[in-house]
């Protein structure tokens, strides 16, 4: 369905204005889906990020501040997410036996339990994008790239 309809806005100041409006649209649609898949494990889509960004770390543990760097999003509080986590048992936080003032956040065997589950969703999540073909969404991530760049 085209922008205008979804939020029943017929006119934009210019196509720069409606491409800002369509892209948080489309990133608020698609938190919304993936806070859906994510509800059954309890997890939300920042803590998600943090325990994929930990799991690309395995074995190695991550600081908060790198984990704050990897983000997707910046505005997260990361140490308040590492701390929901380690409640949930998905991760532990340790001082650092080289400097006392940095922690050490490292995955679990039940938060990496936790991504093999919800790697078993991929396809859904990627049917997300079921309009799209290959050629396309290789296009628009360039066009995204670009847009930042």
């Amino acid at each position: 369905m085209k922008l205008e309809e979804e939020i029943k806005q017929p006119k934009f100041r210019n196509e720069f204005h409606k491409l800002a409006v369509n892209i948080f649209y489309t990133y608020s649609w698609l938190l919304n889906l993936q806070n859906h898949l994510f509800k059954k494990y309890k997890i939300t889509s920042n803590q998600y990020n943090i325990l994929r960004i930990l799991r690309g770390q395995y074995p190695n543990p991550a600081t908060i501040n790198l984990l704050r760097e990897r983000m997707i999003d910046k505005m997260s509080d990361a140490s308040r997410l590492v701390e929901r986590l380690r409640t949930k048992g998905f991760v532990k936080r340790e001082i650092c036996k080289t400097d006392r003032r940095r922690v050490d956040v490292i995955i679990t065997e039940k938060g990496l339990n936790l991504l093999k589950e919800i790697d078993k969703l991929n396809n859904q999540y990627d049917a997300f994008f079921k309009n799209l073909n290959e050629k396309e969404a290789e296009l628009l991530n360039n066009l995204l790239d670009k847009m930042r760049g």
